[in-house]
């Protein structure tokens, strides 16, 4: 079974780098822009076909792909090429990537919540006896926690994550009656309660049924809560709290997924585990591509406005080699990170 996994993990993996890709063709095409070649996988041609202007081609390892628009880095008199297009429809191929990557994630969590019957939601729907929290002034049946300290409640499991992070005060803001309600430094506290051994906050969160439009809203929640969580990662390994040594590329993420299928207690929870993490990893890799950081779309980006300002007020259009040759510069690099990483993810597998 875990071969069979393995091998989902791949093609999966395969769909988010293809549909990251095909956000690009589409883009360009769109624009007008001559795409020269659009390639799923990366290495050896398997299978091409030339179609009108562009050709299209199967690669042999399936994890990668590219677009190749015509003039991306360099001068050209094509009036079709990449880097004689406007600003702004350059900026939206090279942000159509991640787009799709974001769109995809979206898709995958809504496909999984199709069958729900209803959401665990952040809403107040009872409280124990005793409970002091409950009053006209404080928390009332009903109310859904909106923020707790400033930090969106997304989730259900927000509400306990993050007032246990807490020191008894919090800044709430609750929606009641359609309206936000502002409970500034309200206290609450774990307390005792008669029949439960430990202590507890009082109140009981419930449910909402899966409506349709109950079923948008947790796909779009749900998207929002992998954003925060990619952040939170982000913040981690430039704070030092996470090292190098624990990113996973391609071999880790697809170990990963064939793992996670493995621990499931059944095929179907095991299906939708990996499609669940599936839509996280294409949410980060829409995040992770926006950074500005030279090779990536978000540094192509950021150097196009750099460019752009430039231009602006010199009046004189700079060679976009030189913009290549930095992209070119921060590939390497990457594929010096990845090749690092790809090394401690085999290790990891090997000895774990």
């Amino acid at each position: 079974m875990t071969v069979l996994y393995v091998i989902l993990a791949i093609l999966l993996f395969g769909v988010l780098i293809a549909i990251h890709e095909l956000g690009h063709f589409m883009a360009a095409k769109a624009c007008g822009v001559k795409v020269e070649e659009f390639s799923i996988g990366m290495g050896p041609v398997l299978w091409k076909k030339q179609g009108e202007e562009t050709q299209y081609s199967l690669r042999l390892v399936p994890i990668g792909g590219f677009c190749a628009m015509a003039g991306e880095d360099e001068q050209s008199e094509d009036p079709r090429a990449f880097t004689n297009q406007a600003p702004w429809k350059r900026a939206i191929i090279l942000a159509a990537g991640a787009f799709m990557n974001f769109l995809l994630g979206l898709l995958i969590v809504l496909l999984l919540y199709t069958g729900a019957a209803a959401f665990r939601a952040p809403v107040l729907d009872s409280f124990m006896e005793g409970c002091p929290y409950e009053s006209a002034e404080g928390l009332q049946v009903g109310d859904r926690f909106y923020s707790i300290d400033g930090r969106r409640v997304y989730m259900q499991y927000n509400v306990t994550d993050f007032l246990s992070k807490g020191d008894g005060r919090y800044d709430l803001v609750m929606i009641r009656d359609g309206k936000k309600v502002r409970l500034d430094g309200f206290e609450l506290v774990r307390l005792d309660y008669e029949g439960y051994d430990q202590k507890m906050f009082g109140f009981v969160l419930g449910f909402e049924e899966a409506s349709f439009a109950n079923t948008l809203r947790y796909t779009w929640n749900t998207a929002m809560e992998y954003s925060r969580l990619v952040w939170m990662g982000l913040e981690q390994l430039v704070s030092g709290q996470v090292g190098v040594q624990e990113l996973s590329g391609p071999v880790g993420i697809v170990d990963l997924m064939a793992e996670t299928g493995e621990q499931a207690e059944s095929t179907g929870d095991a299906l939708y585990s990996i499609f669940n993490l599936g839509a996280f990893i294409a949410i980060n890799l829409a995040i992770m591509n926006l950074l500005p950081i030279p090779a990536l779309d978000g540094g192509r980006i950021f150097l196009l406005l750099v460019t752009w300002l430039i231009e602006s007020v010199t009046r004189k259009k700079l060679n976009p080699k030189y913009e290549g040759y930095i992209h070119g510069a921060g590939m390497v690099l990457l594929l010096g990170l990845m090749a690092f990483v790809m090394f401690n993810d085999i290790v990891r597998i090997i000895t774990g």
